[in-house]
């Protein structure tokens, strides 16, 4: 399916337009405002929420695989989780799974 030039600045324009408006429409109509208790609540949760529903289908199906499962990737991730469980540091649970993924490589490079 090809685009012309105007149907994708068209496309742009008003995608652009669309996401001024989403935000807008929090910050700017009630960014303000006091939140009420439970809404603060319910939001400190929206990274723990959103994260690993992006992360979990690039573990579970990575496209460097064609979509097959890796369980070097499995390993990995589960190393991450482990270590920020045991740590609570955000970077050693980064570094300790990268380290983890880079070995588990080699060794199955190895094989």
């Amino acid at each position: 399916m090809t685009y012309s030039t105007v149907e994708i600045w068209t496309i742009i324009i008003v995608m652009g337009i669309g996401t001024f408006l989403i935000r807008f429409s929090f910050l700017g109509l009630i960014g303000d405002r006091p939140m009420p208790a439970f809404v603060l609540r319910l939001l400190r949760y929206t990274p723990v929420a959103v994260l690993p529903g992006m992360v979990a289908p690039l573990v579970l199906w990575p496209s460097a695989t064609d979509g097959q499962f890796d369980p070097v990737r499995v390993l990995a991730a589960c190393a991450t989780v482990l270590i920020g469980i045991w740590t609570r540091n955000v970077l050693w649970a980064i570094l300790g799974g990268a380290a983890t993924l880079y070995t588990a490589m080699g060794v199955t490079a190895l094989l």
